[in-house]
């Protein structure tokens, strides 16, 4: 069933202009508005029909997601990059407080080990020292009386007279050295 007013149906459209308008103004008002609504419709109809144009809308509205999800990343990037940078940066602190650790701790066991030879080497001398004593004291006890005497006095000369005392010794080493090796057959 067809709508009365619709102006598809020839004749009805003139019916209802000519009946609706009352003097020509009035209907030069309702052409006007006719070719408005006219108008509107057909801009619909054109950009429903508009392929490229859509086409172009739909890509740059892409484009702009696409620029926002870039910025995104590019923010996260450099959000991560802050991230892996303070971790470096706290890592290299950590490892450096602990090569410091390490160095006391070498420091302080040379240091033990230092005391240790030391003292090791103190009780070595301590040691020979006990032992030339021993050894002067047998030289000295097998050593017949004459001999000691003679040998103080001559060290009491050398510290009045040091001068022909070395002289004298000087001579004594030579010979004793000519002596020992004509006994070893040097000759």
């Amino acid at each position: 069933m067809k709508d009365r007013n619709d102006p598809t149906e020839p004749g009805k459209a003139a019916d209802k202009a000519a009946g609706g308008a009352k003097g020509p103004d009035e209907l030069r008002r309702q052409i006007q508005e006719t070719r408005g609504q006219l108008g509107d419709t057909v801009e619909e109809l054109a950009a429903k029909a508009d392929m490229k144009g859509r086409a172009r809308a739909r890509g740059a509205e892409l484009k702009d997601k696409a620029s926002e999800a870039g910025h995104a990343v590019q923010d996260k990037a450099a959000q991560a990059g802050h991230v892996v940078q303070d971790k470096a940066t706290e890592t290299g602190r950590v490892v450096q407080d602990k090569a410091v650790r390490a160095g006391h701790v070498v420091q302080s066991k040379a240091g033990e080990a230092g005391q240790v030879v030391q003292d090791k080497a103190v009780q070595a001398g301590h040691v020979v020292q006990s032992r030339a004593t021993q050894a002067g004291h047998a030289v000295q006890d097998n050593v017949p009386r004459p001999v000691r005497t003679a040998v103080t006095n001559a060290v009491q000369a050398g510290k009045r007279h040091p001068g022909p005392v070395l002289i004298a010794g000087a001579g004594a080493v030579v010979a004793a050295g000519v002596w020992r090796r004509r006994h070893n057959g040097h000759h």
